[in-house]
């Protein structure tokens, strides 16, 4: 039996005062989303770091006061863990994404 595992990008940048979780699906990466005067580009040089299962992505972003989600997959499980709220949640040309910025 085949087994599919969801696999998202998922870059930690650092500065002395905090880091944050740059996160999005893996199908997404390189692309570019408009919608209106929104934009959103999953840009290799911020989301693309090491590709890795949802599931472990899930539990750093638990861990994090800042991240910047994109995906349909990883927000759902987001939302699902309860990391984000539905609320929280806002569309970009039907591409859900959220961030998280506790001070």
């Amino acid at each position: 039996m085949y087994l599919f595992i969801m696999r998202v990008y998922l870059k930690i940048h650092s500065t002395p005062r905090f880091e944050t979780i740059a996160c999005c699906d893996e199908k997404l990466l390189n692309k570019v989303f408009k919608q209106g005067n929104l934009k959103i580009e999953i840009t290799e040089r911020f989301y693309g770091g090491t590709l890795i299962q949802i599931e472990d992505a899930i539990e750093i972003l638990l861990k994090s006061s800042f991240f910047n989600i994109v995906g349909t997959n990883i927000i759902d499980l987001a939302i699902t863990r309860g990391i984000v709220p539905k609320e929280g949640i806002r569309m970009i040309n039907g591409v859900p994404m959220a961030i998280k910025m506790m001070f």
